[in-house]
């Protein structure tokens, strides 16, 4: 297995169907349904912001997944404390491969790239009904620490 810095961003375009069409699938009143194209244009736009890291995990030569992650700094203010942290934008594993330590190993490369840049907090949001990435993230020791709720009119 390897996992290298990517900014090919046709084929992040293509592995994000997986967690896109998750998506779309538990929220379809708020996600579109993939297009390949229009997501394309979207990471062309991404992946030159020198915020932004993409990882690219492939396994014998096979991509099987990626990793969005940024790199934030929050400045002071009168409110809060400045920090850093590693926000993870989204996580794609292609579908059959779920479950056989993928998501794990980009984690572990996203805590090194962390670590390097002497950040010590990674932070991540998820939907709700996505009860796969609510297990995964538990297993990896994440900590619930703010909610967003909303109501409808």
């Amino acid at each position: 297995m390897k996992i290298s810095q990517t900014r090919n961003f046709n084929l992040i375009a293509k592995l994000n169907k997986y967690v896109h069409d998750l998506h779309s699938n538990l929220y379809p009143k708020y996600f579109k349904e993939y297009n390949y194209k229009n997501v394309k244009e979207v990471f062309k736009s991404l992946v030159n912001n020198e915020s932004f890291i993409f990882l690219l995990l492939e396994d014998n030569e096979e991509a099987l997944g990626y990793a969005w992650i940024e790199i934030r700094e929050y400045p002071e203010n009168a409110f809060k404390k400045g920090y850093k942290s590693v926000y993870v934008h989204q996580i794609s594993i292609v579908e059959t491969k779920r479950n056989k330590g993928y998501g794990s190993s980009l984690m572990e490369c996203i805590y090194e790239i962390a670590n390097d840049r002497g950040i010590d907090l990674i932070e991540l949001d998820y939907w709700f009904e996505n009860s796969g990435a609510k297990a995964f993230y538990k297993k990896q020791n994440f900590i619930k620490y703010r909610e967003f709720v909303y109501k409808e009119l």
